[in-house]
């Protein structure tokens, strides 16, 4: 059984990586797939050359953005135009390994219990179903793994549609909040193989180290607040009072690094940074 699975690829001024994109798709050993492309307004010739590939391939579909949409809500659409059981994302600047669906969807086929796959390397040798309860105590009290973001994933469509897709409002945390999300809902299956070529370059949200600071912060507290996680009410302030304490001391970096007081100000009022935070900060208390 190959099940259909929606490629999903979003686009912003990608011209020199998209064509590289688009390939390993087309390389792809499994080939039960369609691509959705979806053009957020690109000033150079992305569109162009994904419609090129359109017009060679059926499989593949390009949409265009009347208005730029941004990050994640363009990620958002991309899905509602799905209709595959799973759902992958391969950014238009990086690639997927010839084999990298094939392994995801066998892993997925072999847990039938598993809604949500993440790439991640550690003890594992092969595939491993994480229950709710044990994937939340692995990430907070043993080691933070639910970090991957969406082109380290591999989706159930419906479960994902079920979950409400990915906030918008945590800027490149927002998938962070998801993963935490999707965890508490049913479980993480592990993938211990890599199966995608992450390409690193200048102008990535990735490199927005500032937009990070604040919504790392508001992502977590957040998440504790509204989010239906196995834990206790003392283990989730200890949590949220290690999430105060990371902020400050990542905000006096900003601040000694930077010189800029004034954005630090601006930090800490969009993280909702009080006197009473800074206080559970400086007291953080062992669990």
């Amino acid at each position: 059984m190959n099940p259909f699975l929606s490629v999903l690829m979003t686009s912003y001024n990608r011209e020199q990586y998209i064509g590289e994109a688009i390939e390993s798709v087309l390389a792809s050993t499994y080939t039960n797939w369609e691509l959705i492309i979806v053009d957020d307004g690109s000033k150079d010739k992305t569109v162009a050359i994904a419609h090129e590939y359109a017009a060679a391939d059926s499989r593949i579909r390009v949409y265009i953005n009347e208005q730029n949409l941004g990050d994640y809500k363009n990620r958002n659409k991309a899905a509602s135009l799905a209709t595959g059981e799973y759902i992958m994302y391969v950014d238009s600047d990086d690639k997927i390994l010839k084999d990298g669906f094939e392994r995801c969807i066998h892993a997925m086929q072999q847990f039938p219990e598993a809604n949500f796959g993440m790439q991640l390397h550690g003890e594992e040798q092969k595939p491993f179903f994480r229950k709710p309860v044990e994937a939340i105590e692995e990430h907070f009290f043993k080691r933070p793994f639910l970090t991957i973001g969406p082109g380290g994933t591999i989706i159930r469509r419906s479960f994902f549609e079920s979950l409400d897709r990915y906030p918008v409002v945590y800027g490149p945390a927002n998938d962070m909040y998801f993963n935490l999300k999707a965890a508490a809902a049913g479980g993480v299956l592990s993938l211990p193989f890599t199966f995608n070529f992450y390409r690193i370059h200048e102008g990535q949200e990735l490199n927005n180290k500032y937009s990070y600071l604040y919504n790392n912060f508001n992502y977590l507290r957040d998440a504790l607040q509204q989010l239906n996680l196995p834990l206790s009410v003392k283990q989730k302030e200890w949590i949220q009072n290690k999430n105060r304490r990371r902020f400050l001391t990542n905000l006096l970096r900003y601040s000694f690094t930077t010189g800029n007081l004034r954005k630090a100000v601006k930090a800490c009022q969009l993280a909702r940074f009080g006197w009473y935070d800074l206080w559970k900060a400086i007291v953080h208390p062992s669990l």
